[in-house]
C-alpha cells in the first residue's frame, strides 16, 4: 500500500538544506516504512540529527523505527534493536537498546531481511505498549521555530 503523506513543513525546511541525493534516499526510506505500516505516527525532531521517528502512538516510547539524517549520511534505526531477532546480523551499534543499519543505497533497506526486521520491531513495540493509542497516521513536529 503506497500512501502519499507529505513531509511536514518544519522538517522539510531543514531537509532541503541537505545534499539532494541524500534527501532522495531519505524520502524513499521514509516511504518504505510508511508502506510497511501506513498507520504509523511520525514524530519529527531536530537535535544532533534531523530525525523522523515512527511510532504506534504519539509517544516516543512507543516508537519502532527512526530515520536520523546527519550532515552526510543517515541510517535506519531500531529503538529496541538489541531485543530484535537479527539472524542475518544486519544491525550495528553498541547501545543498550538502539541498533541501526547504515544506509548508502536503497538496497540497504529495500529487501526481505530488513522488511522482516521492521515487522518484528512493529510487533515488539505493539507488545510493549502500555495501552492502545487512538492516534493513527499523524505527523507531529517537535521542531521549534526560529525566533
Amino acid at each position: 500500500m503506497r500512501g502519499n503523506r507529505p513531509i511536514h513543513p518544519d522538517f522539510l525546511e531543514h531537509l532541503e538544506r541537505k545534499d539532494p541525493a541524500l534527501v532522495a534516499l531519505f524520502v524513499d526510506a521514509r516511504q518504505f516504512l510508511l508502506d510497511l505500516h501506513p498507520e504509523a505516527n511520525e514524530l519529527l525532531y531536530r537535535t544532533h540529527a534531523l530525525t523522523a521517528v515512527f511510532s504506534l502512538s504519539d509517544r516516543l516510547g512507543d516508537a519502532f523505527c527512526m530515520l536520523p539524517i546527519y550532515t552526510n549520511h543517515f541510517n535506519l534505526g531500531f529503538n529496541r534493536g538489541s531485543r530484535l531477532p537479527d539472524p542475518h546480523q544486519l544491525l550495528t551499534g553498541t547501545g543498550s537498546l538502539i541498533r541501526h543499519i547504515d544506509v548508502s543505497t536503497a538496497a540497504d533497506y529495500r529487501n526481505e531481511r530488513v522488511e522482516a526486521l521492521v515487522r518484528a520491531a512493529i510487533a515488539f513495540a505493539r507488545e510493549d505498549m502500555d495501552k492502545p493509542s487512538k492516534a493513527v497516521g499523524l505527523t507531529v513536529s517537535k521542531i521549534g521555530k526560529k525566533k
